[in-house]
């Protein structure tokens, strides 16, 4: 009980550093070029996780580095992709929107595992998945779905349907990774991702570095908090916890940044509420199986 306790709390850490990530990254992205804050993010958590794998896990660096091509693709998709279409799309919608958006992602995660892994969803499951994205759809009509045949998306949300479609990617490859040191692999993962963003930044006429002390509390939050910090907790609990019955704990996201939100004087819309309770009901359908059998679930997949 004591060690499902400590994991508890890991989870609640590390989503809420997460769920900071939707806040503290929505005001960013009003002076920081999404190219820029992705790069400075992976930049400022590299050494960190470096020293932590090598503190927690104790890997073979050879082997680990050895295996760096498997790190390239991942690197792309999940620590780039994913990331600057988040902070894109913060820049068209508010951290709420993009956080009941994202409340979807384990369902997606769920219906991929079907179509590429031939998991089996049970009727409850399927139920889950639709009802999950009928409240997805209530979020991004504002209540009035019928309204999408004539306005169709807005680009913050077409970018945020972008970012859970890559880490919906980027989590089923993972299920295929190979090798037990998940913070040395997600080290090398983020070193990948500074060198193909460096070049990148700078033919792009970066990095612009806002000035002010403000600038560097923001770096160092999502430079430490959702990449270092989150991570560390999450594998901290997947000691104790089945990974699918921690994964229902990626829509306290969503909750925290909400509450974040409200206590910061954003509005929160009706449609919002009733959209979002619809679709963490559907999340928890989806993945009511996880709670039933947790000893024989290994499905799930870790967030970065």
């Amino acid at each position: 009980m004591k060690g499902t306790a400590v994991a508890f709390g890991a989870l609640l850490v590390a989503t809420l550093f997460w769920a900071g990530n939707y806040v503290v990254g929505g005001a960013a992205v009003s002076t920081f070029a999404p190219l820029d804050l992705v790069a400075f993010r992976w930049a400022i958590a590299v050494l960190p996780l470096f020293a932590l794998a090598h503190l927690v896990e104790r890997p073979d660096w050879r082997q680990v580095f050895g295996r760096w091509r498997t790190a390239v693709v991942p690197a792309l998709i999940g620590l780039l992709g994913y990331n600057v279409l988040l902070y894109t799309a913060l820049q068209h919608t508010d951290a709420v929107n993009a956080s009941l958006i994202n409340a979807f992602n384990p369902a997606l995660i769920s219906l991929g595992a079907t179509l590429f892994f031939r998991q089996r969803l049970t009727p409850l499951a399927i139920l889950g998945v639709v009802v999950a994205l009928a409240g997805v759809l209530w979020v991004l009509s504002g209540g009035n779905p019928a309204s999408l045949l004539s306005t169709g998306f807005g680009v913050g949300d077409l970018l945020m349907l972008g970012a859970i479609t890559a880490w919906t990617a980027y989590s089923l490859m993972g299920r295929r990774a190979s090798g037990a040191h998940p913070i040395a692999n997600t080290a090398v993962q983020a070193l990948v991702a500074v060198v193909v963003m460096v070049p990148v930044v700078v033919l792009t006429g970066g990095p612009h570095v806002p000035a002010g002390t403000g600038t560097v509390l923001v770096l160092l939050f999502v430079g430490l908090g959702p990449s270092v910090v989150s991570y560390v907790m999450w594998n901290r609990a997947l000691m104790t916890i089945p990974p699918a019955r921690a994964g229902v704990f990626l829509n306290l996201i969503t909750v925290f940044t909400v509450v974040m939100s409200a206590a910061l004087g954003k509005p929160v819309t009706a449609a919002e509420i009733l959209g979002g309770a619809v679709v963490l009901v559907g999340v928890a359908m989806t993945n009511a199986d996880a709670f039933r059998r947790p000893a024989r679930d290994e499905e799930a997949s870790r967030p970065d």
